[in-house]
């Protein structure tokens, strides 16, 4: 992919999440850069670019709460969202699933972390999610 040149509004951006301590901090960020695009100050590529760091600037941080920003991990946890509605993860969803994931980018390991976390947040709101085990065709409960 070719690099390109960011505006001065991007790596203000970037410093900002740089110097972070929290994910408060960073979700404030994000909401930044959402009304800046909004507004057309900064380009769709150059929001995800700046979301991706931020995901990861996230991920070195404590405590099992999701930042929201435009990023490929935003993207693939709403479709993991989708899939995990009706309170069944089936087999098939499983695969295509890890097909989004090879689309986007996404590790193994992110997707443990965000499944994780989306099911803690349904855990404490009271509903149950079914994961179908991928590779013997058994169902387990979580």
């Amino acid at each position: 992919m070719p690099v390109t040149r960011m505006s001065r509004r991007c790596r203000k951006h970037l410093s900002k999440i740089q110097k972070s301590q929290s994910k408060y901090e960073l979700q404030q960020i994000a909401s930044d850069i959402q009304s800046d695009l909004d507004r057309r100050n900064i380009s769709y590529d150059e929001a995800l670019n700046v979301g991706n760091v931020l995901q990861d600037k996230a991920d070195t941080m404590d405590g099992d709460e999701i930042v929201y920003a435009i990023s490929d991990r935003d993207s693939y946890r709403r479709t993991l969202e989708l899939y995990l509605k009706d309170g069944v993860l089936t087999a098939t969803e499983q695969l295509l699933l890890w097909e989004e994931r090879r689309r986007l980018g996404i590790t193994d390991d992110d997707h443990e972390r965000l499944l994780m976390q989306l099911l803690a947040q349904w855990k404490k709101q009271g509903k149950s999610v079914t994961i179908h085990n991928f590779r013997r065709g058994g169902v387990s409960s979580e």
